[in-house]
């Protein structure tokens, strides 16, 4: 079963995470929100839409922006509705 660790903590776990562009989507009811604060951060993909992105945080220690996340996603990327992926060093597990 996928999951995201950084800072030796589980971040997220599923096994009904949706695979998009070799990216791990989770979907938001398996992740930790403990270790989540919002970002005011937004970028855009022209076939996804605007992507949204959260902090992490584990045991005092902040890795920004490294959890990312669709809002509203254009039509084409519905399947990630509701789902997070992650990067800057956050390890996925497949």
């Amino acid at each position: 079963m996928p999951r995201a660790i950084w800072n030796g903590a589980v971040l997220a776990e599923s096994d009904k995470c949706e695979v998009v562009e070799g990216n791990q989507y989770f979907p938001k009811d398996s992740i930790n929100s403990e270790y989540f604060q919002e970002s005011n951060t937004h970028t855009s993909c022209p076939w996804k839409g605007q992507a949204s992105y959260y902090t992490i945080v584990v045991d005092g220690k902040e890795n920004k922006d490294a959890a990312w996340y669709y809002p509203n996603p254009k039509d084409k990327a519905q399947n990630i509705k509701d789902h997070v992926a992650f990067w800057r060093g956050v390890t996925v597990e497949v």
